[in-house]
C-alpha cells in the first residue's frame, strides 16, 4: 500500500477545509428545510407505490453524487446532488479492514485518489488520510473518501433519499453495522439497500426487513417475480441494454409488482427512450441536467416526479 507524502501542516490544512466545507453543506441543507418547511419528505419506498406508466417522468437518481461538479463519492458531490433536482442519491458502500462502512465504488484507491491498494487493506484513519480530490480538480484537493455515517449526518438535514450500495457480498454481522448507523441517523425510512448479491440483500431481510432492498442485476433472464422472491427486493435496477433486448421487460417488472431503475443514462436520447417505456427511476451522472430535462419536458405540475419536494 503507497500514498504520496502527506507532511502534517498540509494535512491538516486539508483537515480543515474538509470540515469547513461539511459544516457548510450541513448548514446549506439546514437552510432548506428551515425555508421550506411545508416540503413533505417522501419515504425511499414511496416511488413503488404507484409504479409508472409509459411516458410519465421517472425519478432521478444522482450516480456517486453530481460527478459532473465534483469528485464522485465525496462529500462534495454528495451534497450537490441533495441540493439538486434529484430525488434520490446513490452511493456505493465498502468496510475498511477495521470495519468501518466507507463511500467508494472501485475495489482499489488507484482511480479516485492518491494512494493505492484495495480498499480493504486500509484502515479507516489510513484512508481518511488520502486526497480524494485532486484527480478532479485542483479545487477540490484534500477531499476525502467519506465514512457513511458522515454521508447519512449529511442525509437527516436533507428531504431526499438515498440508494446504499453495497458493493460484494455481506454477512449478517455487516450489514448490521450499515442497519445500525442509519437507525442512529433517525433515516430509517429514507434509504434503500441496493446490491448485486443476492445473499447480501437476504442478510437485510433478515438484519433489518424495514429497509427495503433492490436488486441490481445486468440481465434479467425468466420470471422477475423470482428475483424479487429470493432476494425481498421490492424493485430492480438494470442495464438500457437489458431492456432494449427486451422491450417487454418493464411490463413483466411491474406485473410482478416491483419497481424497476435503469443505469447510467447521461443524454436527453436515453432518458426519453426510458420515459416512453415507463420506467420508475433513472440513475445518472448528470442529475441536475436530467432534472432540467425533465422540468422542460413534463410543464404539468402532475406530471412531476413523486419526490421532488415541490408539491
Amino acid at each position: 500500500m503507497v500514498t504520496s507524502q502527506n507532511p502534517a501542516p498540509a494535512y491538516r490544512d486539508q483537515r480543515a477545509r474538509r470540515a469547513a466545507l461539511a459544516a457548510a453543506i450541513v448548514t446549506a441543507l439546514t437552510l432548506v428545510l428551515v425555508l421550506n418547511a411545508n416540503v413533505t419528505r417522501v419515504h425511499a419506498a414511496g416511488a413503488f407505490a404507484s409504479l409508472r406508466s409509459p411516458g410519465e417522468a421517472a425519478f432521478i437518481a444522482g450516480h456517486r453524487g453530481d460527478k459532473t461538479v465534483a469528485p464522485e463519492n465525496t462529500l462534495e458531490a454528495l451534497g450537490q446532488a441533495l441540493n439538486s433536482a434529484a430525488d434520490y442519491v446513490e452511493t456505493d458502500v465498502q468496510l475498511t479492514n477495521d470495519g468501518v462502512p466507507v463511500l467508494m465504488h472501485d475495489w482499489t484507491v488507484d482511480r479516485t485518489t492518491n494512494g493505492t491498494g484495495p480498499v480493504w487493506q486500509y484502515s479507516y484513519q489510513e484512508l481518511s488520510e488520502l486526497d480524494a480530490g485532486s484527480w478532479f480538480g485542483e479545487e477540490f484537493a484534500g477531499a476525502t473518501v467519506p465514512s457513511l455515517e458522515e454521508f447519512l449526518n449529511l442525509l437527516r438535514w436533507s428531504t431526499k433519499n438515498a440508494i446504499l450500495e453495497l458493493k460484494g457480498s455481506w454477512t449478517d454481522e455487516q450489514v448490521t453495522l450499515v442497519s445500525e448507523l442509519i437507525a442512529r441517523h433517525g433515516v430509517n425510512d429514507h434509504v434503500i439497500i441496493g446490491s448485486f448479491d443476492i445473499m447480501t440483500l437476504q442478510a437485510l431481510q433478515r438484519v433489518n426487513p424495514e429497509i427495503p432492498g433492490m436488486l441490481i442485476v445486468r440481465d434479467i433472464v425468466g420470471d422477475p417475480s423470482a428475483l424479487a422472491v429470493a432476494s425481498g427486493a421490492v424493485a430492480l435496477v438494470t442495464s438500457k441494454k437489458a431492456i432494449t433486448r427486451n422491450p417487454e421487460l418493464v411490463e413483466l417488472v411491474h406485473a410482478a409488482g416491483l419497481g424497476i431503475l435503469i443505469y447510467t443514462l447521461n443524454d436527453s436520447e436515453t432518458w426519453s427512450d426510458a420515459v416512453s417505456l415507463g420506467v420508475d427511476g433513472i440513475v445518472t451522472d448528470r442529475p441536475a441536467e436530467l432534472g432540467q430535462w425533465i422540468a422542460r419536458e413534463f410543464t404539468e405540475t402532475d406530471d412531476l416526479p413523486l419526490a421532488t419536494g415541490v408539491r
